[in-house]
């Protein structure tokens, strides 16, 4: 699905409501808004976090405030702190978020992350 044609509009993140996802520890509660096929959140992990499953989606985060650890299966941790930002394509590094005292994200995914054939 296609997530072109959007027409400007503020969002205003404190009116979006929050959904609690559990980690393997603490709670992750995002705030999400699609358009199509494109998804945008703003994520809290709590303290303590650690994400239940090796993610293969590509994302371009933000850090707005805290920290957290990208643990990649390949055994490499990548420390995020307010202000730095990652990006990854989809299926190109397995990877999990660990927060030991909480993070805020601003994130986005979608098609647009996929591997291109060349």
């Amino acid at each position: 699905m296609n997530s072109g044609n959007i027409p400007f509009q503020n969002t205003d993140w404190e009116n979006i409501p929050a959904t609690e996802h559990q980690g393997e520890t603490g709670t992750a509660y995002w705030k999400t808004i699609s358009y199509g096929d494109l998804r945008i959140r703003v994520v809290e992990y709590s303290k303590d976090y650690k994400a239940d499953h090796w993610c293969q989606k590509g994302h371009i985060i933000y850090c707005i405030e805290g920290e957290m650890i990208s643990e990649l299966s390949d055994g490499t941790q990548h420390r995020l702190t307010k202000g730095m930002s990652y990006q990854v394509s989809d299926e190109l590094s397995s990877h999990r978020s660990v927060s030991e005292n909480g993070v805020k994200l601003f994130i986005v995914d979608g098609s647009f992350l996929a591997q291109k054939e060349e």
